[in-house]
C-alpha cells in the first residue's frame, strides 16, 4: 500500500500500489468547478493515468492553472491531427504560434493545396466525432531508437531530428486511434475531455480556438492582432528561407559548426530592423507634420532597455539628438501607490504613474520649453527632483519608454502625428517540432531567471512565483495596446535558448523540489534539454541578449 496526501482537500489516504491519479480522484471530495485535467505529483505535472508506487503528495488541476492549460491544448492539438488524418489521409499539419488566444496552424492537403471553409467544416464534425466517441490516449515508453524509427517511417523528419539530437536513452510517444504522435508534456487521459474548443479559418490556415483561463466553460475571447501575426509571418519566412524551422534544424547546424554564423546572421536581421525604424522616425522628423515623441514599450524581459539604447545609435547616425525618459520616474510616492484587495502594492496599475505631470511635461517640451524632470528613487520611494533638466532644441526627439508608454491616457493631449509608438515583443517562431510549438512567455520567463539571479535581485524561486502576477498585469496593462503601434519590434532570437541554456540549467535545479515552484522550474528543464548547447563567447557586447546573461 502507498500513502497518497491530496492537497486540494487536505486528507491523507491509503492505495493499492499501481493506482492511477484517475482511480484515487473519486476516492477523494475534491470539488472543483471545472473538470480536472491533470495533476502535480510531488510537484511534478503528470497526466491523469499515471500510475503512484510509493509514497506521494498529489494537487489535482483544472484548465484554470496555466500546467492543466497546457495539458488541455496538446491534447486539442493530437485531436485536431488525428481528425485531420482521418478527413485528409497524408496531410500536414503544422501548429505555428499563439495568436489571438488561440493557436495559428497550416494544413497542407497531399495534393500540396490548402483547406477552404468546407474542409474546415470537415475537420470540425470530425473532431466532434472523435470527442463523442471519448477516445483514449495511450501513451507508450520506448527506447529512443525505437521512436525514431517509427517516426521516420511515418515521413516525421521533424521529429526524428529532434529525437536524434535531444540525447534521450528513453522516449514517450501517443496514440490515439491508429494515429501516432509526439507530445513533450502529457495529455488528457480521453477525447471527452475536450468539449470547448472551436476551429475557425485565419488568413491563410486556421486558428485552433482554446477555453478561456478565467471561464473554462467557455471560448478564450478572439481578438484580431494583424500586426502580431504579420511579425509571426515575417519570422517564420527567414527561419523557412534559412531550413531552421524546427528545433531538431538548429540543432544540427550548431552540430555541423555553424553556431558562429547564425549568431551574426541574428544580430544582422535585428540591427537591420532598428535601422529601418530609425529611419522612419528620421523621416517623419523632417516632414510636414515634424515628430516629437518615441514611445516605446513592451512586456518584462522583451528586451526595451537595450533596443532603447541600439535605437538611440542609430538615431544619431541619422543626424538626431535622442534624449530619454521613463515612465517609472513619474511614478507616484509609494505611500500613494495603488493597492490589491489584500493590501500589497500594484505596481503595474497605470495609476501608479502620475500620468497627469508626465503629460504636461512633454506638452510643454513639445512646445519648445525646459522642464525639469524627476528621477525615481526606487530605495525611498519617493519622487525627488535633482536638477535633471530637458529641453527639446533642433535636432532633438524624445524618447519616452516604460510599460504604460502606448496607453493613451498616458498621452491623450498629444496630436497623433507627433507621435511614433513602438511595440517590442519576444515572439519566439521556431517550433519544437511541427506539432509543438514554444509559448513566447517560456523565452521572456528564462531571460528574466537568469538575469535576476545573476544580478542577485531574486532567486529563480522567487522568479517563477511572481511570474503569473507579471503574465495577468500584462494581460491588462500591457497588450491590450499592441496594435496600436506604429511599429512591432521582435526581440527573440534564432539561437537564444541554446545560449540561455548554459546560464538556466544550474539556475533552475537550485529550486527545491518541496515547493510549489518547482513544478515550473522542472518543465523548464526539460523543455531546454532539447536544445544543443551553445557558448556565448561570440555574442556582441551590444546584442540584446547581454541584458540578460551580462557582459
Amino acid at each position: 500500500m502507498v500513502q497518497v496526501f491530496c492537497k486540494n482537500t487536505g486528507e491523507t489516504k491509503r492505495f493499492p500500489e499501481g493506482t492511477s491519479l484517475l482511480q484515487m480522484l473519486s476516492e477523494f471530495d475534491c470539488h472543483r468547478p471545472y473538470p480536472i485535467v491533470s495533476a502535480k505529483v510531488n510537484n511534478v505535472s503528470q497526466g491523469l493515468k499515471f500510475k503512484v508506487y510509493q509514497n506521494k503528495d498529489i494537487e489535482f488541476i483544472d484548465v484554470r492553472e496555466p500546467s492543466g492549460m497546457r495539458v488541455y491544448c496538446r491534447s486539442l492539438c493530437f485531436l485536431l491531427y488525428k481528425a485531420a488524418q482521418d478527413v485528409f489521409p497524408g496531410s500536414k499539419l503544422y501548429m505555428e504560434h499563439p495568436i489571438s488566444h488561440g493557436y495559428f496552424c497550416h494544413l497542407r492537403k497531399a495534393d500540396d493545396t490548402n483547406i477552404n471553409p468546407v474542409d474546415i467544416q470537415k475537420l470540425e464534425a470530425r473532431m466532434k466525432e472523435l470527442v463523442a466517441k471519448d477516445m483514449p490516449f495511450h501513451r507508450y515508453d520506448v527506447q529512443t531508437s525505437r521512436a525514431i524509427k517509427e517516426f521516420r517511417k511515418a515521413g516525421f523528419t521533424d521529429k526524428v531530428r529532434l529525437l536524434e539530437t535531444s540525447g534521450e536513452a528513453y522516449t514517450d510517444y501517443y496514440t490515439l486511434g491508429e494515429t501516432s504522435d509526439y507530445y513533450y508534456g502529457k495529455l488528457v487521459p480521453s477525447t471527452g475531455y475536450l468539449t470547448v474548443w472551436g476551429i475557425t479559418g485565419y488568413y491563410d490556415g486556421l486558428l485552433l480556438q482554446v477555453p478561456s483561463r478565467e471561464d473554462p466553460s467557455r471560448l478564450a475571447h478572439f481578438q484580431e492582432q494583424p500586426k502580431t501575426f504579420e511579425m509571426f509571418k515575417e519570422m517564420l519566412r527567414w527561419n523557412i528561407i534559412m531550413g531552421l524551422s524546427t528545433v531538431g534544424d538548429v540543432n544540427e547546424a550548431f552540430l555541423e559548426g555553424r553556431a558562429s554564423e547564425l549568431i551574426q546572421i541574428a544580430e544582422a536581421l535585428q540591427e537591420k530592423k532598428i535601422v529601418q525604424i530609425a529611419e522612419e522616425i528620421d523621416r517623419r522628423y523632417r516632414s510636414e507634420h515634424p515628430l516629437k515623441v518615441v514611445l516605446i514599450t513592451g512586456p518584462s524581459s522583451s528586451g526595451k532597455t537595450t533596443f532603447c539604447k541600439r535605437l538611440s545609435i542609430q538615431l544619431k547616425a541619422c543626424g538626431l539628438k535622442p534624449m530619454s525618459m521613463s515612465t517609472d520616474d513619474y511614478f507616484v510616492n509609494r505611500v500613494d501607490t495603488p493597492k490589491f484587495p489584500d493590501g500589497s502594492y500594484d505596481f503595474d496599475n497605470f495609476d501608479t504613474v502620475d500620468h497627469t505631470l508626465m503629460e504636461e511635461h512633454i506638452m510643454k517640451l513639445i512646445a519648445g520649453d525646459e522642464v525639469e524632470v524627476p528621477e525615481y528613487n526606487f530605495v525611498t520611494g519617493l519622487r525627488e527632483y535633482n536638477g535633471k533638466k530637458l529641453k527639446l532644441g533642433e535636432g532633438r526627439i524624445l524618447l519616452i519608454e516604460g510599460i504604460h508608454a502606448l496607453n493613451p491616457g498616458l498621452t491623450a493631449e498629444i496630436p497623433d502625428s507627433a507621435k511614433f509608438k513602438i511595440f517590442i515583443n519576444t515572439l519566439t517562431a521556431t517550433l519544437l517540432d511541427n506539432h509543438n510549438w514554444i509559448p513566447t512567455s517560456d523565452n521572456r520567463l528564462l531571460r528574466r531567471i537568469v538575469r535576476d539571479y545573476n544580478k542577485g535581485a531574486f532567486s529563480a524561486r522567487e522568479s517563477i512565483s511572481n511570474w503569473q502576477n507579471v503574465l495577468d498585469a500584462e494581460q491588462k496593462w500591457i497588450y491590450p495596446f499592441q496594435e496600436t503601434a506604429d511599429v512591432m519590434f521582435n526581440s527573440a532570437y534564432l539561437i537564444e535558448f541554446a545560449v540561455l541554456k548554459n546560464h538556466a540549467e544550474p539556475i533552475l535545479r537550485s529550486v527545491p523540489q518541496n515547493c510549489p515552484e518547482y513544478s515550473e522550474s522542472h518543465r523548464l528543464l526539460k523543455f531546454i534539454h532539447y536544445f544543443t548547447p551553445v557558448p556565448d563567447k561570440e555574442i556582441p557586447a551590444t546584442s540584446l541578449l547581454r541584458e540578460f546573461i551580462g557582459g
